[in-house]
């Protein structure tokens, strides 16, 4: 068995790391808010449905608020990897430690809150087809 010393790696680069993901898993909640869109758009061209109308036009707001919200994030997402990136000497101070907690627990908030709405309307549809 061979002995692998533990690699030491800054916080720098951790938060660099965590933020490279958190930038592909907005890309991928943006291409699965617009299936889900497109989706919608297919099914409101076979219906005429006057409460189906009503809950698709509430659906479409929703899906165009993860879009800002994703938008958002990805703009205080690049904005700290860029504060990162500035800094001298690879020091981590108290404020950028708040502010990546601060953006951990908005990946979170929205990954959970994503994945609830893709639920959501994917329960609808199968009720209502």
């Amino acid at each position: 068995m061979y002995y692998m010393p533990p690699v030491k790696m800054s916080k720098t680069e951790q938060f660099h790391h965590e933020n490279k993901t958190w930038i592909r898993l907005l890309e991928f909640f943006k291409q699965e808010n617009y299936f889900m869109k497109n989706r919608l758009s297919e099914v409101l061209d076979h219906s005429v449905d006057k409460d189906f109308l009503a809950l698709a036009e509430q659906f479409q707001n929703k899906f165009i608020l993860k879009d800002e919200y994703i938008d958002e994030l990805r703009h205080d997402i690049n904005k700290q990897d860029q504060t990162l990136s500035d800094i001298s000497g690879g020091l981590v101070d108290n404020k950028l430690t708040k502010t990546q907690g601060k953006l951990r627990n908005e990946m979170e908030y929205f990954e959970k809150d994503f994945y609830n709405l893709k639920n959501e309307f994917n329960k609808y549809l199968h009720s209502v087809l």
